[in-house]
């Protein structure tokens, strides 16, 4: 009998997560990975420390070539899928090298923002979403001396944070006034400011930028109030949104990102989609940890074993700028009928608010110590009762669960 036939659209770290789970279950299959970058799968989450130069490119890589080969995976890197053919199950990549399929995975990830500003084209303005953009990055630090990077998020901050440790001079231009506003209330991101303010970083906020400047190459900024930034380097770290070209031009359906459902199918049941690019149940994923779940789900699925369902991610946000302890999950802003229990310790640098309503933990934001994050995370998950924990909660675990 014949192998079924999959295909993998992507060979990043959500479609490599499914083609291990789908490993795992045993049954023979005949595995395609198809991927646009021509690097083998790597932790993309590790991008800023190697931008830091805490690590190096070898030691963030997944699964080397050789892991392909002895798990039967055939790799085509380089060459991204470009078209899907439905009806005869075929994709055919920018080479124009066709594939067929029994069972095809979209696992095409999401692109970087760029905002539609004049000089956004300009050589010296780079996004911050994989290897090259990291090599363009690490390039600009050997020739030149100041950065500018738009976005006061996760990823803005820490690019800013790794242009800094190679030496630059870096300005951080953010929006609004509260850096991370997705993840901090006010009074923890204030502590993350001045702590990074003490390690040289500036801050430009709030700033809105209207031009990038430059005839030939990025210069600098200019504000909407007319004001300028001399910046060699612009990082525009602004926001990802899932990408959904191929599916859209296949006729799939899609909002923000690839519709799946529970099992992580499309609307055409031979087509699945996990990681960055999907919509489910109307929430996108920008982040990474939801796509071990999607993976394990969607590989079950397609095995045919068990009958596992995806109901959506309890998202965690670590900063990883090293010698800052952030942690922030779940609803940290509460509304009616929400309380919070505050924690506050200027002198060593600590902050911690955990958000509740009728006895549960909704959200969690917890800065200079962050340890018991996953305890918190867990409690949320669990919807557990915490009304005999409630006095003790803020200490952790260690003090708030009964000895065993």
């Amino acid at each position: 009998m014949s192998k079924e036939r999959v295909v993998v659209a992507g060979n990043g770290m959500a479609g490599v997560a499914f083609v291990e789970q789908l490993l795992k279950h045993g049954k023979a299959f005949d595995i395609t990975i198809v991927g646009e970058e021509t690097h083998v799968n790597y932790n993309r989450i590790l991008l800023s420390p190697v931008l830091a130069g805490e690590k190096r490119v070898e030691e963030i890589v997944l699964h080397p070539r050789e892991w392909y080969a002895q798990n039967g995976v055939t790799l085509h890197a380089g060459d991204p899928v470009v078209e899907i053919d439905r009806r005869r199950r075929v994709v055919r990549s920018k080479q124009g090298v066709e594939q067929q399929y029994d069972r095809l995975l979209l696992a095409t990830g999401s692109n970087p923002i760029m905002l539609p500003i004049p000089g956004a084209q300009l050589p010296g303005v780079v996004t911050f979403r994989d290897l090259a953009d990291v090599d363009t990055m690490l390039e600009a630090t050997q020739q030149y001396r100041t950065a500018a990077v738009i976005g006061g998020g996760l990823l803005g901050l820490e690019a800013a944070n790794g242009l800094s440790r190679r030496g630059m001079d870096v300005t951080v231009v953010h929006l609004l006034d509260t850096l991370m506003e997705r993840q901090l209330d006010s009074s923890a991101a204030a502590l993350l400011k001045s702590s990074l303010e003490s390690r040289g970083l500036k801050f430009r906020m709030p700033a809105k930028t209207a031009a990038i400047l430059g005839a030939h190459r990025a210069t600098g900024l200019r504000f909407d109030d007319g004001s300028e930034l001399r910046a060699d380097l612009i990082v525009m770290a602004v926001g990802v949104r899932p990408n959904i070209d191929l599916a859209r031009k296949a006729g799939l359906q899609c909002g923000r990102g690839v519709l799946v459902t529970d099992t992580l199918q499309t609307f055409d049941p031979s087509i699945y989609a996990v990681g960055e690019c999907v919509q489910h149940r109307n929430a996108t994923f920008g982040l990474v940890a939801p796509l071990w779940e999607q993976a394990r789900v969607c590989a079950a699925h397609l095995a045919e074993i068990g009958t596992s369902h995806y109901e959506g991610s309890l998202v965690a946000t670590q900063l990883k700028v090293t010698g800052i302890e952030l942690y922030s999950a779940g609803d940290f802003l509460g509304g009616r009928g929400a309380e919070s229990i505050v924690l506050r310790d200027p002198k060593r640098g600590i902050y911690k608010r955990l958000v509740i309503r009728d006895n549960k933990v909704l959200g969690a934001v917890l800065y200079g110590d962050a340890k018991d994050g996953a305890w918190y995370s867990e409690l949320m998950a669990e919807g557990r009762d915490i009304t005999s924990l409630r006095d003790k909660l803020l200490f952790g675990p260690a003090f708030a669960e009964p000895a065993r």
